[in-house]
């Protein structure tokens, strides 16, 4: 599985059910601190911002195979993450570095692996973790990352063949009767699972990844697919359009994204947190989505 998938099915999804079920609570009202981790050897790899302009260099962890965000191209980083990694690098006068990683079954396990402690078998942390949503909640929960950096507000969208719908653009109503894609255990595909007493089920098709779920859509098999806006847009071609109804039901149909840092390293977080800042404030960070032929919305600061 990539990135996203477990990423924002297992860290949003608690937040998100728990608004369609209509609790309301504190921010963390029911979280006790655990004792704080041991320090081992593996945690300390050159992470404070000192070490970090001495050796001219910065690592990120990005999620591999993760179009328009993270991925390679004829050998070479690309997408919007890369990007963001690289204006982050030159706003401290370093060179960039990306390691790419595979999605673990949570987002504390990718935080664990990339950030604050390390693999159990090999590998290090990085300095910092891009796309990594932020949640109020989930963050009193992860004691050993500081969450910083809020670069784009990301939601849910659904993309459609404009021939199927040359007047009304579709609804989730809609997928009573017609074809939807899907990521397969992805926040859609909750969604859609859930709805209407599982009256959907029968038209939802479940792919690998979203890629593959627009490539669907794109050779006639589906009539529309549903999934994080900007992934959507990066497979639209002139036939298709997609657009951000209202989803009834659904509490919460867009969230923020951020990066992470080890807690250890506070002025790193602020250092990194001031370059995000500058870059959205002069436009530089939507510029990257325009070039990617996407649509942005800044994050609530």
């Amino acid at each position: 599985m990539i990135a996203a998938r477990p990423l924002l099915k297992l860290c949003l999804l608690a937040g998100l059910w728990a608004g369609i079920a209509g609790a309301v609570q504190a921010r963390c009202e029911d979280w006790v601190p655990q004792p704080k981790p041991q320090n081992a050897s593996r945690d300390i790899v050159g992470q404070d911002i000192d070490q970090i302009m001495e050796r001219g260099w910065i690592e990120f962890a990005v999620y591999e195979d993760y179009p328009p965000y993270s991925f390679e191209e004829n050998g070479k980083a690309r997408g919007v993450d890369i990007e963001i990694g690289r204006l982050i690098a030159e706003d401290l006068g370093v060179a960039p570095r990306f390691k790419f990683v595979a999605a673990g079954e949570n987002l504390d396990a990718d935080l664990r692996n990339y950030l604050w402690k390390g693999p159990l078998v090999g590998g290090a942390v990085s300095n910092v973790m891009l796309r990594v949503p932020y949640d109020s909640a989930f963050t009193c929960r992860v004691e050993q990352v500081a969450f910083t950096g809020q670069y784009q507000t990301e939601g849910i969208a659904i993309a459609y063949d404009k021939a199927a719908y040359p007047e009304e653009k579709p609804v989730p109503a809609y997928f009573r009767f017609d074809t939807v894609a899907v990521e397969n255990d992805s926040i859609a595909d909750f969604y859609l699972t859930s709805l209407a007493g599982g009256q959907l089920n029968a038209n939802i098709r479940r792919f690998p990844t979203t890629a593959q779920a627009m490539a669907a859509l794109a050779e006639g098999e589906v009539k529309a697919a549903m999934g994080p806006l900007a992934q959507l847009e990066y497979g639209l071609t002139e036939n298709l359009a997609v657009h951000q109804p209202p989803l009834p039901g659904f509490s919460v149909g867009k969230w923020t994204i951020g990066l992470g840092v080890n807690f250890r390293y506070r002025p790193l977080g602020y250092a990194v947190d001031d370059a995000i800042y500058a870059a959205l404030d002069d436009g530089r960070i939507a510029a990257i989505f325009e070039s990617y032929g996407l649509s942005f919305t800044p994050p609530e600061r």
